[in-house]
């Protein structure tokens, strides 16, 4: 039987420093309520746009990439091409249950390892963002990793309502 608590109040992941607990924390969450109520949509229902909005799709695609790009800026790197194509392409047209799944599973798996590791370091530590360079810190980039993500989670799950009727 699934806990009815949220992961941040089961008490795990206690070997991680507060920052970076918190934000495994965040990714669980976006993991067990993305399953929860997108993860029964047809891929017909996974990529409708009902009034123009953006398709839970796009939202599942954009959570699995976004993380990775940030955590790639919190390690204080730059974006590959791969990254940038992959940019590119989440608003590609049709995707498949399966396919967004398998996706979303593997880049939350390799945060988690990711973030672990960042987690042990000083949070104060200066990052850049972007081709621009625009300045932040580790911490504030490990803070926007689980703040982005929980924004797109409730953008999808509304979304997911929306396609199957429960919201006028």
């Amino acid at each position: 039987m699934a806990s009815i608590e949220e992961p941040w109040l089961r008490g795990g992941e206690n070997d991680v420093p507060a920052v970076g607990r918190a934000v495994l924390h965040a990714l669980q969450l976006a993991d067990e309520d993305l399953r929860k109520w997108c993860g029964s949509l047809s891929d017909e229902e996974l990529n409708a746009r009902p009034s123009g909005l953006a398709a839970v799709a796009f939202h599942i695609r954009h959570v699995a990439r976004s993380v990775d790009r940030l955590l790639t800026y919190a390690e204080a790197k730059s974006l590959s091409e791969e990254q940038m194509a992959l940019l590119r392409a989440e608003g590609d047209a049709f995707a498949t249950r399966d396919e967004l799944f398998a996706e979303l599973t593997a880049a939350l798996e390799d945060a988690g390892r990711r973030v672990c590791a960042l987690a042990r370091m000083n949070p104060e530590e200066p990052r850049t963002v972007g081709k621009r360079r625009l300045p932040t810190t580790l911490g504030g980039l490990l803070v926007h990793v689980a703040d982005h993500t929980q924004r797109h989670v409730g953008q999808a799950i509304t979304t997911s309502k929306s396609v199957r009727g429960r919201i006028p």
